[in-house]
């Protein structure tokens, strides 16, 4: 990033927050929420159904935006729980509208990132359609190694893997698997040599 860029979302910025881990950062409904992104940590969309249960959307890492599939002015469809201690930035909830309007090229880059985002979404929604729950398992924890090992220094993510803080529930709530047949899934890819 120019000078030019780095000082136009320094503008934007309204502060940094610290979250401990397991509190919301969006509540579903919300119609104030501003944008974030996520400077350190592990946080996930979800959406609750009226019996309580949850579905995890998608599982965001350090980089990621939050907030951007809010309309402005529209209530949130969905909230935002982190899953460690993060750290984030808050931005105005018109920063997209500066961004795009003073730096189109910072403008399209964000706009690939949610783009691409949405792409993840897809793949998820493939799991739960269509893939085996091995399939499903595998294809999830492959993707999070790649996106967390990404986001380490090349040094951090050698042979020890990366940090994983997802708990089996987690897993089940991204995936629409049960608890029962996650654990037995996990079990089976470890017993196999696929992960530990």
């Amino acid at each position: 990033q120019s000078g030019d860029e780095l000082a136009l979302v320094q503008s934007l910025k309204r502060r940094e927050i610290q979250l401990r881990a397991g509190e919301t950062l969006i509540f579903e409904g919300q119609t104030d929420a501003p944008l974030f992104t996520l400077r350190s940590g592990w946080a996930f969309r979800y959406k609750t159904l009226s019996d309580g249960r949850r579905q995890i959307l998608t599982f965001l890492l350090a980089g990621d935006f939050i907030g951007v599939q809010q309309k402005m002015g529209d209530a949130a469809a969905h909230g935002v729980q982190t899953l460690t201690d993060a750290q984030l930035c808050v931005f105005q909830r018109d920063a997209l509208w500066e961004l795009h309007r003073q730096s189109p090229a910072m403008g399209f880059n964000i706009t690939w990132l949610t783009a691409h985002e949405e792409s993840m979404v897809d793949d998820t929604l493939l799991s739960v359609g269509r893939r085996s729950a091995e399939e499903r398992i595998a294809t999830l924890l492959i993707l999070l190694y790649k996106r967390a090992a990404a986001t380490l220094r090349a040094d951090e993510a050698g042979e020890l893997g990366v940090p994983f803080p997802l708990t089996q529930q987690h897993i089940a709530d991204g995936l629409g698997l049960s608890l029962v047949h996650t654990n037995k899934t996990l079990r089976k890819l470890e017993a196999r040599g696929l992960h530990r």
